[in-house]
């Protein structure tokens, strides 16, 4: 294991005027997320890696104007979905931010959607129904369970997966869906409780193929 622990930053853009939904924000962090663990720029592959021999964890920041063209000029990727885009860069050390995202809000990221989100097939994150988080902790947990869920694939399944750009769906489950998903020996997030949530929290896990009924 690493001794060095590491961070991988993400930063959405929150525009006052149009910000995104909230499901599409989680969505973009997930496929950023898978975008960044599957990368092969020799430079960010061997932080990821780094990053990925010891406890992975991520940071959701927020940005609008001037902060994310800031952010956007920094190395790293943006992540389109919907109307959310989110940037993600290669894991570094915690104690070495750039200025220009350690200047950037952490907490209290809060976004909402106008309308429910519909049915869901295929690649799907599943939110635990008993936890409360804001959208940034939410876009986490989602990032982390499509990590753990990519990880959990049959490679041949992981690499059409990629191929298609990492199609994903993220949603609260009911109760039924949770207990499921968990009973079938899907991955599971356990949240090491550094904010928000209860240190061991079950906060979201991955389901691939599925299909997921709007309740």
């Amino acid at each position: 294991m690493d001794a060095e622990e590491r961070v991988l930053p993400l930063v959405v853009r929150v525009e006052r005027a149009s910000p995104p939904t909230r499901t599409d924000a989680l969505e973009a962090a997930a496929r950023a997320v898978l975008f960044m663990v599957t990368t092969d720029e020799p430079e960010w592959r061997s932080a990821v890696d780094a990053w990925q021999g010891n406890r992975i964890r991520k940071v959701v920041r927020r940005a609008r104007g001037a902060e994310w063209r800031r952010a956007e000029a920094l190395p790293g990727l943006t992540v389109s979905q919907g109307s959310a885009e989110v940037r993600v860069y290669p894991p570094i050390p915690l104690d070495e931010w750039p200025r220009d995202l350690s200047r950037l809000q952490v907490s209290g990221t809060e976004l909402a959607d106008p309308e429910a989100p519909g049915a869901a097939h295929g690649a799907v994150v599943l939110l635990a129904p008993d936890v409360v988080m804001t959208a940034g902790k939410a876009m986490a947990q989602a990032g982390h369970a499509a990590q753990l869920g990519l990880w959990s694939l049959p490679d041949d399944v992981a690499g059409a997966w990629a191929a298609e750009g990492f199609p994903l769906a993220v949603r609260t489950a009911s109760p039924a869906q949770w207990l499921a998903a968990v009973e079938s020996g899907a991955p599971v997030v356990h949240d090491a409780g550094f904010t928000e949530v209860t240190p061991g929290s079950a906060t979201a896990t991955f389901v691939y193929p599925a299909a997921v009924s709007a309740e």
